[in-house]
């Protein structure tokens, strides 16, 4: 295993002793991030993305490709949950309580991120988690890093997102 201070690539060992990773770092190109379960909404492409639990039914939080406006990347969420989801209330999971509504709306926040796929092409290892992909929060000095706008689901708790709050001195600043 190689371990950074940010996020973990599995390896594994080649004949000649070499190590080779058995994910990729993963650079999303606007064919390529339709099939992976992007949405492209007036050339911005979005997707809901759960906590580092996995637990959820509906997304916690929704990711934009680049740092995109507040509100462009509220319409782009609620474009793809009415497209996924069929969900048609920004404050609301489906089958929701209606009179329940979280008058909130999250701000957004420009970070970045590292899209890792598994497994790394030359190295399948025919595991569950073939051919998906995960990403970790990361400085933009990172390597891979590539920019983000993430956005908490209103109808999320705020500490279910686990998106990176600029108050508390994580590596992202507030969309505007």
């Amino acid at each position: 295993m190689t371990t950074t201070d940010l996020y973990e690539i599995a390896t594994s060992e080649g004949d000649d002793g070499t190590p080779h990773p058995v994910e990729q770092i993963w650079t999303p190109c606007a064919d390529d991030a339709a099939n992976s379960g992007f949405i492209a909404h007036r050339g911005l492409h979005v997707t809901g993305i759960d906590n580092p639990t996995d637990d959820h039914l509906y997304p916690v939080a929704f990711l934009a490709l680049g740092h995109q406006r507040w509100t462009d990347v509220i319409e782009a969420a609620a474009a793809y949950m009415a497209r996924i989801h069929g969900w048609r209330n920004l404050h609301l999971y489906p089958g929701d309580d209606p009179s329940v509504l979280i008058p909130l709306i999250p701000r957004a926040v420009h970070t970045h991120g590292v899209f890792l796929r598994h497994p790394h092409p030359d190295n399948g290892c025919g595991c569950e988690w073939d051919d998906t992909w995960r990403m970790v929060w990361a400085p933009d000095t990172e390597p891979g890093a590539m920019p983000v706008t993430a956005l908490r689901h209103p109808a999320a708790l705020a500490a279910a997102a686990s998106i990176p709050n600029p108050d508390e001195g994580a590596p992202a600043t507030w969309a505007v």
